[in-house]
């Protein structure tokens, strides 16, 4: 085989738009031009369209063949490989083999970092008294819910072992609860699995429940484990605002914590990365302090969602050139001093059903603090909570130099949004319900002209 310049970036299934900026600034510190190359999955139905892409393979992620022919013609000239989407994450796992000379995590850390009861088995080896009890649930008997609550105990959480942003989470305090979960989930598994196109085995299992504050941190690990941090993300969840669902409602960034209490959150996180034997990648951590103590929720190998904008904005921070940086290896930069404080706010309806009315959209785009809204639902969609496979109404980026002024304009957005929902239960009129066919029609027209979200940027 011809010795070419290595100088192909991989990445796998997708490619986010910042993945792109980031290729570019990595030229400009190697002084080295870069293709972008997308290795993507010929099962993959309706593929999106890639942007800012050099080279774009298909080949089937179940046959090692397959991806072994697709990229042997450039395989002299492959630099790196990262991958932005857990969903892709198992993906990646089978094009590991076929880049032997590349730095990447090992095959068996990434499931170990994917599968959640993998991950509960493993962390419980490093640190048995800091995990929570879990098994997995594997029907919906009588006898099979005794075993799981006896094992685990209510209040416990019930949830896949491979799907993100909360799908199908939930909280069961009783038998009965238990059993009306387990219904529901068992029905939606498959299809939500499928529908979110993950390739890896729908599996359902109980952990005990903790409660406590929920934070977050991103951490690059490099091929000798080496480990830097970005700074906390403290996150309020849906559970917290009095809504049954778990998704995260606001994550803000820096924190106002002890340095004591970072240092120890930093420990535990350092101990689980090390545990799971992740190497060459960014990490996203989600921990709980309960009374004072750290506990791990679950720890991905990958970026962590809207955080490359958080860091970005409160701190200066690339997080999408670092997760390339460490896979070459270069050193990560990280500035020792942030400006500001940056949220992202996922709004959801408090109420799943057909959305009737949205108000307040415009009035949040005057705020000192506004910087981005991307709308991801209008009227005449039927909006779902997140447990449900919902992807909610918006997402919200502020920031302010000031931290009390970027909390009072997110009161400000509670105050102002109001999302008017018809759900089933309710006694729609006969003019109200002509008004909604309507709608509905002037949407279908919207959707047949442009399938894109509405992002709307700070000037």
């Amino acid at each position: 085989m011809e010795n070419k310049e290595k100088n192909i970036i991989v990445f796998v299934n997708s490619l986010p738009s910042s993945a792109v900026e980031a290729v570019r600034k990595l030229e400009k510190i190697k002084e080295k031009k870069y293709q972008i190359l997308v290795l993507r999955d010929s099962r993959v139905k309706n593929k999106p369209e890639i942007l800012g892409s050099d080279i774009i393979l298909d080949c089937d992620f179940s046959k090692p063949s397959s991806i072994a022919s697709a990229l042997l013609p450039h395989q002299s000239q492959l630099a790196a490989i990262t991958c932005r989407s857990e969903s892709n994450i198992a993906r990646f796992v089978a094009v590991i083999p076929h880049v032997p000379y590349l730095r990447t995590p090992s095959t068996e850390s990434l499931v170990w970092a994917t599968d959640k009861y993998e991950m509960r088995k493993r962390l419980r080896l490093f640190d048995a008294k800091n995990t929570p009890r879990f098994t997995l649930v594997k029907s919906n008997t009588k006898e099979e819910r005794l075993r799981v609550s006896q094992k685990v105990g209510f209040p416990l959480i019930v949830k896949p072992t491979s799907l993100a942003a909360s799908a199908l989470v939930s909280i069961c305090y009783h038998e009965e609860e238990f059993e009306k979960t387990l219904r529901s989930s068992f029905r939606k598994l498959r299809s939500t699995y499928k529908k979110a196109k993950r390739v890896e085995n729908p599996q359902l299992m109980a952990e005990e429940y903790m409660e406590g504050k929920m934070y977050s941190v991103d951490s690059y690990v490099t091929s000798r484990g080496t480990i830097t941090h970005c700074p906390l993300v403290y996150v309020t969840t849906g559970k917290s605002i009095g809504h049954d669902d778990f998704y995260n409602y606001i994550r803000m960034t820096p924190v106002q914590l002890k340095k004591e209490s970072i240092v120890a959150a930093l420990s535990k996180v350092e101990n689980g990365i090390k545990a799971l034997g992740l190497r060459s990648t960014s990490t996203h951590t989600e921990l709980l302090n309960v009374d004072g103590d750290w506990k791990i929720i679950e720890i991905g190998p990958r970026i962590g969602g809207f955080r490359h904008v958080l860091h970005k904005l409160s701190c200066d921070i690339d997080h999408s050139l670092n997760d390339l940086l460490v896979r070459f290896p270069i050193k990560t930069i990280i500035p020792k001093t942030c400006k500001g404080f940056a949220a992202v706010m996922r709004y959801y309806s408090p109420e799943e059903g057909l959305i009737e009315q949205i108000s307040g959209i415009k009035k949040i785009q005057e705020l000192s603090s506004y910087d981005e809204i991307s709308i991801k639902a209008k009227v005449g969609d039927r909006t779902y909570f997140s447990k449900n496979g919902g992807k909610g109404i918006f997402d919200l980026t502020l920031y302010n130099t000031e931290r009390a002024k970027l909390l009072a304009d997110i009161r400000r957005v509670e105050q102002m949004v109001e999302v008017k929902v018809a759900t089933r239960g309710n006694n729609i009129s006969k003019n109200n319900d002509k008004k909604m066919v309507v709608k509905k029609k002037t949407v279908k027209k919207k959707v047949g002209e442009s399938k894109s979200k509405i992002v709307a940027k700070k000037k």
